[in-house]
């Protein structure tokens, strides 16, 4: 049983009470930046735009970010929706100062963001900017549950003014956010793969790329692309955060010179994601290079990998790609730089852009195809240890495409672009490779032993589709084809190495649903989510997966098993294993097996329970040769005290024999 974590929110305070129900103080803070210029004194009321709500630091924070023509003193004030009268916010909604600067002059006016704190889960919130008197129009947002599965969306390059026509570039990049988030209403993120717009500081695109409403209601995840780095404006419209906007995270190593960059990182419930400014690949270029983006990831994944059950990343330049970038020198450099550490570290899943096509790769090792065996487009992949998945995003607007290229005679690892030998027409990497000229999405499915990743139509060959209006063909038809129809699925299954893993979800106070599965191909006990029990305690019951014991020896000598369970951890929250018990059973008879006598939750006795080594079964000297199978019922019983989380810990199995 491995140890998997989910996010401890913080600024959320959790704990449990006497009646069992759950508490949760909303402490309104302040998050303060830096750089914001001198308010003027009697200004004339600032026009408020480019209001987009963005990703916080976890899952109890959102960040929001708007023009401001006017340089004054501005808030952010939010409040439960339900609080608001006839759309009038009530007198004690917690108000957030904004921080900021002055625009570049290409832009005019002033930029300003604040950071939203101390969220509740489950609750619906309504937000606006300005200041007394002059206040943008209300948005509303939703949280959700802080614990357990959910649903983020990935976009690829929308690009804004790519195709030439900024109006159809609109109504596309519109129509898919649209479309994907009327699909999935419930998805908790919005996760962009860069080229937000076509000319980094051209305010009429970024304009049109702001326009879709749900970007004021779906926290959107920026990330730079190379259309965005050469200039300021993407700073300006974005704040991140957890964001290093030192030198070595610029392409040019000048944090003050008109161009973006920065890497960040922020957990959300189970995922610890990190986001890289891939423009900044090479030293010669005067930044610190793919080298300093490995340092970065390392030193993250270091400190806050522990508090996450799954490691993601995103940048915007596809290492793994089929199309027109496929075979660029700066690719390929970082095709031989990144796999190797983020295979050492653990990573899962890397989301990419710039490609203007979607693949999926192979689960790829250092730098080579993980498993020589691994069919193309495998519905289901187990990574093993190193194992990673490289997916590049699609255009979400319809702005440009690119058309898949043909392998070459490079090689077939590292920087190579040969074909791979199981389909000759891909390249060595990529397990699907996909070009239809229409518009989609990628959805990924968080949930406790799998990551889910669906490539999603948002459109069809017909308008809004810029680039197939101005003459690109399109191979796709409605019927056989249509707007939420799948190009791709797979489901990537994680590895947990030579022991079992025991999962627990502890729910509120409140008793909340039973349920437990055996995962036999990894060895995933889940011991689903517990029910309160006499007001005081919780309780989760399964059965280990069977172990099989063959003992052919002709000396016949006694052997035993036994195992002992670590504490049960989620991040920084923990119990003892001491909770857990078991009742040893013989499943199949032989090879003189015995099963050794039940073991009392330490909850019941004040023992402790397995969290010092037990004996599962054992056979007397002179037993039969054969094989038995060994099993055990398990009893679990939480102390009521214990927080909500996804709790996991590691039943460590011994055999011995003379």
């Amino acid at each position: 049983m491995k140890l998997s974590t989910s996010t401890q929110a913080s600024g959320l305070v959790r704990r449990r009470v006497a009646t069992g129900v759950t508490a949760a103080v909303l402490g309104l803070t302040v998050a303060l930046g830096s750089g914001m210029a001198s308010p003027v004194a009697a200004a004339e009321p600032a026009t408020l735009s480019g209001i987009i709500l963005g990703v916080g630091a976890n899952e109890t924070q959102r960040t929001v970010t708007w023009y401001s023509s006017a340089d004054t003193a501005q808030k952010l004030q939010v409040a439960p929706t339900a609080e608001l009268v006839n759309g009038e916010f009530p007198a004690g909604a917690a108000t957030f100062d904004a921080t900021g600067a002055a625009n570049i002059a290409t832009s005019g006016g002033f930029n300003r963001h604040a950071t939203i704190t101390s969220l509740k889960e489950d609750t619906a919130y309504t937000y606006r900017v300005g200041t007394e008197g002059n206040w943008s129009a209300a948005y509303s947002f939703k949280t959700q549950d802080f614990e357990g599965d959910y649903d983020f969306l990935f976009f690829g390059d929308p690009q804004i003014g790519s195709s030439g026509d900024l109006a159809q570039d609109q109504a596309g990049w519109q129509d898919t956010v649209d479309v994907a988030t009327a699909a999935n209403p419930n998805a908790e993120l919005l996760v962009s793969g860069g080229d937000q717009v076509e000319t980094a500081n051209n305010e009429s695109q970024w304009n049109s790329f702001l326009a879709p409403d749900k970007l004021r209601s779906y926290p959107w995840a920026a990330t730079i692309g190379n259309h965005d780095v050469g200039g300021k404006a993407y700073e300006q419209h974005f704040s991140t955060p957890n964001t290093d906007r030192s030198a070595p995270y610029y392409s040019n190593g000048n944090p003050a010179s008109n161009t973006s960059g920065g890497d960040y990182w922020y957990i959300y419930k189970d995922v610890l994601f990190i986001d890289l400014n891939s423009n900044s690949y090479a030293t010669s270029q005067g930044g610190g290079g793919d080298a300093a983006h490995l340092a970065y990831v390392t030193d993250i994944i270091n400190k806050h990998g522990s508090e996450a059950k799954w490691k993601v990343l995103t940048y915007h330049h596809s290492i793994y790609s089929p199309a027109d970038h496929a075979k660029d020198s700066d690719n390929k450099t970082r095709r031989v730089d990144f796999p190797t550490t983020f295979s050492k570290l653990g990573v899962d899943l890397v989301l990419q852009g710039h490609d203007h096509s979607y693949s999926r790769s192979y689960l790829i090792k250092n730098g080579e195809k993980a498993d020589p065996a691994e069919k193309p487009g495998a519905a289901d992949v187990y990574p093993g240890p190193g194992g990673v998945l490289y997916v590049t995003g699609n255009s979400a607007s319809g702005s440009k495409y690119y058309d898949i290229t043909q392998p070459d005679s490079s090689g077939t690892s590292g920087a190579g672009n040969g074909a791979d030998p199981l389909n000759p027409d891909s390249y060595w990497y990529n397990s699907v490779q996909n070009q239809e000229h229409v518009r989609t999405y990628v959805k990924v499915q968080v949930r406790n032993d799998k990551l889910v990743v669906e490539n999603v139509r948002s459109g069809t060959c017909a308008a809004p589709n810029s680039a197939v209006t101005r003459g690109s063909w399109c191979n796709n038809t409605d019927a056989a084809q249509p707007v939420g129809s799948l190009v791709d699925k797979v489901s990537v299954h994680p590895y947990h190495g030579d022991s079992q893993s025991l999962q627990v979800n502890v729910p509120k106070a409140a008793p909340g649903e039973f349920g437990w599965t055996i995962d036999g191909y990894n060895g995933l006990v889940d011991l689903g989510t517990a029910q309160e029990r006499n007001g005081d305690h919780f309780e989760a019951a399964g059965k280990i997966n069977p172990l099989l014991v063959s003992d052919s020896r002709r000396s016949l000598a006694p052997w035993s098993v036994s195992a002992s369970v670590s504490d049960f951890k989620d991040a920084d929250k923990t119990f003892s294993g001491a909770n857990l018990g078991w009742t040893p059973q013989v499943l199949d008879g032989g090879a003189g097996a015995k099963a050794s006598d039940p073991v009392a939750s330490g909850y019941d006795d004040h023992g402790k329970g397995l969290s010092v080594a037990r004996g599962l079964g054992s056979a007397a000297q002179g037993h039969p040769r054969g094989t038995a199978r060994l099993g055990a019922d398990l009893d679990l019983k939480i102390p009521d005290s214990v927080e909500k989380g996804g709790y996991r810990a590691t039943l460590t199995i011994t055999a011995l024999s003379s």
